[in-house]
């Protein structure tokens, strides 16, 4: 696959998981292609999307997630109406030496687990180190990176913990209320379109489909319209490149609090006490 070089690249590398919403920012791919087409007069921003991970043997979902991906890659990518201005990769078997290519090559690192879900999560601190700029939810260490940089060099967006756990006790989320609303459900719908069915399995993406309708259990959907009126932001500050980089440096700057070295001095002082 050609890629332009000096084209935004966003990255979401990590295990692939329901809660870790790859199928969000796959969503907000088929918006950005959708808006593509329909307004062709505009100078849009090159833009490369990767994507990778490996999934559990047995993790069903996830492999319809990564089936997925790669359907829509290949449509886009395939596409010549966009000029190349828009590309779609999923590279797979990934691992460290893989790491080490894509992780200095990010501009934008996606963080966009359902907030309530993430443990921890370290990926988002070799990125930051290397540069990119964060877009995640108040969730892992997310939150730490938020208070280290400041909201204004880090890009949050999406509901709060305390707001998703009200949400799944009171079985207050309904998927088809978010699927309803205005740019939603095209996006959605895409799935079983015409031109996705044709090249993926009919069956698989209706099935993927209606989990999404009728369940949507790490509330996919919940946060979409926030995630893309965030990443138009990003956008936009990335086009002024005297604050992109300052937003850059800042990340660098910052990245130092995440050494091994204060980390094991902290855990010494507060668990071990081996001194």
């Amino acid at each position: 696959i050609d890629l332009d070089p000096h084209a935004l690249f966003e990255v979401q590398v990590k295990r692939i998981h329901e809660y870790k919403r790859q199928i969000l920012n796959v969503l907000h791919i088929i918006a950005r292609y959708n808006a593509m087409l329909e307004h062709p007069e505009k100078d849009w921003q090159p833009r490369v999307f990767i994507l990778a991970g490996k999934a559990a043997s047995a993790y069903y979902a996830a492999k319809q997630t990564i089936h997925l991906i790669n359907d829509v890659a290949n449509v886009i990518n395939n596409d010549t109406r966009l000029g190349g201005r828009l590309k779609v990769v999923f590279i797979p078997n990934y691992s460290v030496s893989l790491a080490q290519l894509i992780i200095p090559a990010a501009d934008i690192s996606e963080q966009i687990s359902l907030a309530s879900k993430e443990a921890s999560g370290t990926g988002n601190m070799k990125f930051m180190l290397n540069g990119a700029l964060t877009l995640g939810t108040l969730d892992g260490a997310n939150v730490e990176i938020d208070e280290l940089v400041g909201r204004e060099n880090i890009y949050i967006f999406g509901k709060e913990s305390d707001e998703i756990i009200k949400l799944y006790e009171t079985a207050g989320y309904v998927s088809k209320d978010y699927y309803n609303k205005d740019g939603v459900k095209e996006v959605v719908d895409f799935i079983i379109s015409e031109d996705l069915v044709k090249l993926g399995n009919k069956e698989r993406l209706e099935r993927l489909y209606n989990e999404l309708l009728n369940k949507d259990w790490f509330m996919t959907l919940i946060d979409f319209e926030e995630y893309y009126a965030k990443k138009e932001e990003m956008l936009a500050d990335y086009e002024d490149r005297d604050l992109w980089l300052r937003k850059v440096i800042a990340n660098i700057a910052k990245a130092g609090f995440f050494s091994s070295d204060r980390t094991i001095a902290q855990y010494n002082e507060d668990i071990w006490h081996l001194n």
